[in-house]
Parts: C-alpha cells; sequence; structure tokens
C-alpha cells in the first residue's frame, strides 16, 4: 500500500493535504476538527495586527449544475488578537503532535516580523509561511500582495525573517505578477526554504446589475477581492510547473489553487508540487472530503507503483516543453462512433461557426453527423462540447512522419519568411468561398 507520508523541506506530515491559510484554519477548533477529520497539516489563518473585516464578504460564480465553479472573498488576515491564536496554536500542537501547523504571518516592519516569528515558533509552530499574496485590504497597506509583486522587497523581507527564524520557511507567492519565477527566485535569494503557489486574483466577482454595485455588496458598496476555486486551477497548475522548472529556484513547492478531488491534487504533484494546499473546497464541501482525497490518492499510487509521494512529484515536468519544441509533423482526426451519438449537433454547430468546417451534416435526414477527413485539423473542439462520453475521440493519423518542431524548421530555414509564403501551414485547408457561403445563408 502506498505511503503518504511526506517531509516538506524538513516538515513532515502524515500525508500531502494541508489547509490552506484562510477561513478554515481561523481557530484551533477547526484545526483539531481537520486532524481528527485526516488531513495532514494545517497553514494557521494569517496573524498580525489584528484587522476589522466586513460584512459580506464572499462571491461565488456558478457555472451550469456546478455552485461556486470561481469564489471570491475580501476578508482579510485574522481578526483575533495574536495572543489568542498563538494560545489555540499551541493548544493544537499538545493534542496532534503528528500534525504540522504552519503559522501563516503578515506584518510591517522589520522589528514587528522578528517578533511574531518569534512568537510563533514559541508557540509551537512547525513552520511559517509568509504571506505576500493578499491582493485586496492588506496590499494597500503596504503588505501582501505589494510585497509579492515588489522582488527586491519581497527578497529584504524573507532575509529579515531568516535573521531570526529557526523553523522552515515557506514564502507564498501572488499571482498578480507578469513572472512568478522571478518572485520565486527573489525568495529563494532571500533565504527562504520552501515557495506555496498561488494566492488569490485581483477580481471583480460580478455586479449587481439592479443597484450597479460590485459583488460582494457591502452597504450599497463593493471592492475587489481574492478570486480561487476550481475555476483557477489552470493558471495554478502553469506557475507551479514554471517554478518547478525553473533551473534558477530548485525550491519545495506546496501546490495551492482550486484543488477539489484527489485527481487535481495528483496533477499539482505531477507538476512539481510536493504537498498540496485547499481552502475552498473546504468552505465548501466541509473537512469530510479528506477522506475521498487520501483514498483516491492512495488508489492511484497503487496503480501506478508509487510507493511514496516524493516518487511522483514533477513526474510530468519532462513532457511539458515549450511550443517550438512540439512535433508539427504529428497529426490526430476526430472520430465519431455513430452508436453513441444522439444527434444533438452541437459539434457541427461548433466546428462549422467556431472552427475549421471539418464535420458535415448526414443525408437522407440523419442528424448523425460526419468528419470531412481532409479538413479536419485535430483540434479537438468537438471532443470537447460532445455531451456524450466517448461518442468523439481524436485517434492517431496514419500519415504521421518523423519528428520535426518548430525549432527544427527554424533551424533549417523551412519556415514562412513572407505574408504570402506557400510555407504557410493553412494552404491545405478547405476553405468556403465566400460566394458560396452566401449561397448557404440564403
Amino acid at each position: 500500500m502506498a505511503d503518504l507520508k511526506i517531509n516538506f523541506a524538513g516538515i513532515k506530515s502524515p500525508n500531502p493535504f494541508w489547509l490552506a491559510s484562510g477561513p478554515p484554519t481561523n481557530s484551533g477548533y477547526q484545526i483539531m476538527k481537520a486532524f481528527d477529520a485526516g488531513w495532514g497539516g494545517a497553514v494557521w489563518k494569517t496573524m498580525g495586527l489584528p484587522v476589522v473585516n466586513s460584512s459580506s464578504r464572499y462571491a461565488g460564480i456558478d457555472f451550469g449544475d456546478t455552485r461556486m465553479m470561481g469564489f471570491s472573498n475580501i476578508e482579510l488576515i485574522s481578526d483575533r488578537p495574536l495572543s489568542h491564536n498563538l494560545k489555540e496554536l499551541e493548544e493544537v500542537k499538545k493534542y496532534f503532535p503528528e500534525n504540522p501547523v504552519i503559522a501563516s504571518l503578515m506584518v510591517d516592519t522589520r522589528e514587528e516580523w522578528h517578533r511574531v516569528v518569534k512568537d510563533a515558533e514559541n508557540a509551537g509552530a512547525d513552520g511559517l509561511e509568509l504571506n505576500f499574496g493578499c491582493p485586496h485590504g492588506m496590499c494597500e497597506r503596504g503588505m501582501g500582495s505589494a510585497v509579492g509583486q515588489e522582488p527586491d522587497v519581497l527578497k529584504l523581507i524573507v532575509s529579515w525573517v531568516m535573521e531570526v527564524a529557526t523553523k522552515p520557511v515557506i514564502v507564498k507567492l501572488t499571482p498578480n505578477v507578469t513572472d512568478i519565477t522571478d518572485s520565486a527566485i527573489a525568495a529563494k535569494e532571500g533565504g527562504g526554504n520552501a515557495i506555496s503557489l498561488i494566492n488569490t486574483f485581483q477580481s471583480i466577482m460580478g455586479v449587481d446589475i439592479d443597484n450597479f454595485t460590485p459583488y460582494p455588496v457591502v452597504d450599497g458598496k463593493g471592492t475587489n477581492g481574492g478570486y480561487c476555486g476550481p475555476a483557477v486551477k489552470p493558471i495554478a497548475l502553469n506557475m507551479v510547473r514554471n517554478c518547478a522548472q525553473s533551473p534558477y529556484i530548485g525550491l519545495p513547492v506546496s501546490g495551492i489553487g482550486g484543488v477539489s478531488n484527489w485527481r487535481d491534487a495528483v496533477e499539482f504533484i505531477l507538476m512539481g508540487a510536493s504537498t498540496v494546499q485547499v481552502c475552498t473546497a473546504v468552505m465548501h464541501y466541509g473537512f469530510g472530503i479528506i477522506r475521498r482525497l487520501t483514498s483516491g490518492l492512495s488508489d492511484y499510487m497503487d496503480s501506478k507503483g508509487f510507493a511514496n509521494v516524493s516518487d511522483m512529484v514533477g513526474k510530468a515536468l519532462k513532457n511539458t516543453v515549450a511550443w517550438e519544441d512540439l512535433n508539427l509533423n504529428y497529426n490526430v482526426i476526430a472520430e465519431i462512433d455513430n452508436k453513441k451519438c444522439i444527434g444533438c449537433m452541437l459539434c457541427y454547430a461548433a466546428c462549422e461557426d467556431g472552427a475549421h468546417q471539418a464535420i458535415g451534416i448526414g443525408s437522407n435526414g440523419s442528424r448523425v453527423p460526419f468528419i470531412i477527413e481532409e479538413n479536419c485539423v485535430g483540434c479537438n473542439l468537438c471532443s470537447l462540447v460532445c455531451p456524450v462520453e466517448g461518442c468523439i475521440t481524436m485517434v492517431e493519423s496514419k500519415s504521421n512522419t518523423g519528428f520535426e518542431s518548430w525549432k527544427d524548421r527554424t533551424a533549417s530555414g523551412n519556415i514562412p519568411k513572407t505574408f504570402d509564403d506557400p510555407l504557410a501551414g493553412g494552404l491545405s485547408h478547405r476553405v468556403t468561398e465566400i460566394e458560396k457561403a452566401l449561397r448557404k445563408m440564403k
């Protein structure tokens, strides 16, 4: 059976699933309840000078039948006194000594950083997470993402922390930057032991179109918040990959951003994360989801022959390349299973209007479409819009030849160099003439 125990930058944990800093880690009660349910570790809701939060605080975007596909909050760091948080942290460690508790911290001056680091370590924190990601409320005060967006400032503050820290220091990065690796490199140069990413995106979730106010509404007004939830996972995965692949970073990565099930967690680990942090999914479904997370990860590892989590970390990085390194001689075409087709014609509409006009309509009243193979570019759109699992698949073309990338073609001079170059890739595709298109409209 797979071993889920991990060692993250010197922090040992019974499994890689940690609660991210946020509302689910606001109190010792919640964290102990989570540990009892099976969570491996927890990052305490960010501590510093206590704040005053607003009401209301959250907003969500639904997609189809999925509630909270995207989630936004304008809640700030802990509004509870530092002494209360630290006392509860100390209590949690008494009852759950094997589960790591990470103290998330955010203050301003060097003296304040020194104090909270020492206080958190004295309370029993197993590690420290420096919150340089909050994109609202705190950044206006010169903290949060205001630090994360300035590599030189980030590096300086990390160095302040490292002057007194004796526990591993994790630097939490903001995605509200052009290149997140700049921030990660700064974290390393400042002496940080690990990085966590991503924090939330600055966002306006939506607008009340009757009262002309952004959500969430606070006494008739609104502001930008931090966007998270399942919708941000693709961007988070890419940023984790960028940091894990960079030869200039080389720090352990804790992956955050839209983890809702065990498959999400596996994807983050394969892209280079050693732990995964979860917040929105817990706010949606509760701590009980950990049972599905751990059992799903364990079953997957057994099926793939992974003895421990570290065997999986970064396994997909070697197959993640720059576009110029992809094989341009590789081709797939769509194939429709007539027995599964329900005649909804979504694939036809999508391809005809939004892609390459490579799907035809069935004759003699049939609603089963067919693929026009000579015009199919293998874009996958039809398979993505099809509502029937396995009805449309992408099949490798028999015409595939050897490997040749854009980089190879550039080196050999076999690329378009003029606006009307015959080497253009689209010249072989059938395009309906304008006159025929006009007649078809009539």
